[in-house]
């Protein structure tokens, strides 16, 4: 079966089919002799290692600025949802929704726990599942658009507001991760954790514990 390799890694990588050339110029005779031996498997490894660099460069010169357009409204929560999601969903007391729209299919998954966790703690004053989507809450980064998960408003002390903008992830290992997904995890803490200045914060947590283990460093 014939390949377009340039093509197929100029379309996975979103690169131009000569920057591709070039880069494939680069590789030694050893490496470009693996094409033959797999194809498949020599495009994942190609597009796998430009994507890491290209995250590496995007993350090292990404820049954000506040914006004059208005802000998001409550509008992104208005999504329908079938009675088989609603059956599904958390019912929550300290939500901006009455139920809780989790991912994953595990009757016990990672944000399902997190809901759980958030909605029972003290510290919570209320909290929001964020909407994803093109109609929901994203960050654009170079690598395309990145949707955060909560949105909690924390009690601390005296301090009765201490908005935080969390990704709840099943690790919190960087190796674990696609490049990609890191570079959008780092834009997105730059964005936040650089430019806010109402105590907004980004962090990415595999539990609510860990939520707060940060909370204790601020």
């Amino acid at each position: 079966m014939p390949y377009d390799l340039i093509g197929k890694i100029a379309e996975a990588t979103t690169l131009t089919r000569k920057s591709v050339a070039t880069i494939l110029t680069g590789l030694t005779f050893e490496k470009r002799g693996m094409f033959s031996q797999n194809p498949e498997e020599f495009i994942r490894r190609v597009v796998d290692e430009i994507d890491k660099q290209k995250a590496a460069i995007i993350v090292e010169h990404i820049r954000y600025q506040p914006s004059a357009e208005e802000p998001y409204t409550q509008d992104i929560f208005n999504m329908n949802k079938s009675s088989q999601e609603y059956a599904k969903a958390f019912q929550a007391k300290k939500a901006i929704q009455e139920y809780v729209f989790t991912d994953g299919t595990a009757e016990n998954s990672v944000e399902r726990r997190f809901a759980a966790d958030v909605d029972a703690a003290d510290e919570v004053i209320v909290y929001a599942k964020l909407p994803a989507g093109p109609k929901g809450f994203y960050i654009p980064t170079p690598v395309g658009n990145y949707s955060p998960d909560w949105a909690i408003a924390f009690r601390r002390g005296a301090v009765k507001h201490i908005f935080f903008i969390a990704e709840t992830k099943g690790t919190t290992n960087s190796l674990q991760l696609k490049p990609v997904e890191q570079a959008k995890i780092k834009c997105a803490r730059k964005l936040f954790n650089e430019i806010s200045d109402a105590g907004v914060k980004y962090h990415d947590v595999d539990s609510y514990q860990s939520l707060l283990d940060i909370m204790q460093t601020l």
